[in-house]
């Protein structure tokens, strides 16, 4: 199957000038499963509550959903995408899935970065993982990827491809994933963003772009560059991933020895 991502710098609050320009770019892509930024529809740097709670919509019937659904539907391609949900009286940074027959499913982050504090509530799906007809996938958002626990979480629960979608601006993740794809042996797809949003005393945010297609070994199969637009697609193989072994005598799956990892749960716990 052929993964890929879309790295590009949204106008904050301009929903339909960002999804007119995802469904532009990906209009002629030859893709069966395309990964979008976090908050790719909205921008990110909120200011207010009420800013949050305005851009804020309910999943499944809000219009970015609505949209990304159509677009999957339209091209018989699914589509992994951020963005801030409502639910209630409670907002999320949440993720979207959706497939050929539209809206497939939804996952709301775990582990929340800096101001994003101030206005989400912690996710509680927990890590989902979505059998599809192009392999079995699995989500986490951006800040996820620092916890080893998210991605291994997601991949023994079955996931062959983790979808990252990400607005990072730490410089630390492009080199790291590789690393988490191979302690779990699976497929990630980072989609990162570009640009700088000032629109705060607090200071600018620059994003870092290099989103990336990394392997189960570890290779990073492409990488975008820092700050320019990209679109960029890979065949790989997600079969692939469902083989954990080493080498002959080592599984690293099989190899753990998880009533030896009980110190770390009782100190998270404390």
């Amino acid at each position: 199957m052929k993964a890929g991502f879309y790295q590009f710098n949204p106008s904050f609050g301009r929903k339909e000038d960002n999804i007119r320009k995802v469904i532009s770019a990906v209009r002629d892509a030859d893709v069966d499963l395309l990964v979008l930024p976090e908050f790719f529809a909205t921008g990110y740097q909120f200011v207010s509550a009420g800013e949050v709670a305005e851009l804020s919509e309910p999943v499944p019937d809000g219009y970015t959903t609505g949209m990304i659904s159509a677009l999957s539907r339209e091209k018989g391609i699914y589509i992994v995408a951020g963005l801030p949900e409502r639910d209630g009286e409670r907002f999320y940074n949440a993720a979207v899935l959706s497939g050929p027959d539209g809206f497939i499913g939804l996952y709301r982050k775990t582990h929340l970065f800096y101001e994003e504090t101030l206005y989400f509530t912690p996710g509680d799906t927990g890590f989902r993982v979505w059998d599809t007809a192009i392999g079995r996938l699995g989500i986490m958002i951006c800040f996820d990827w620092f916890f080893p626990e998210s991605m291994r979480a997601l991949a023994l629960s079955g996931a062959e491809i983790v979808a990252h979608p990400s607005n990072l601006v730490l410089p630390f993740c492009p080199d790291s994933m590789p690393v988490r794809c191979l302690e779990n042996r699976v497929f990630a797809v980072t989609a990162n963003r570009t640009g700088t949003e000032d629109r705060k005393d607090t200071g600018a945010l620059t994003f870092i772009g290099k989103s990336e297609i990394v392997s189960p070994m570890g290779e990073i199969l492409t990488r975008a560059p820092s700050d320019e637009e990209a679109l960029m697609v890979r065949d790989i193989e997600p079969e692939t991933a469902r083989d954990k072994t080493l080498n002959p005598l080592n599984d690293v799956f099989k190899d753990r020895r998880p009533e030896h990892y009980r110190p770390l749960f009782r100190r998270s716990c404390s």
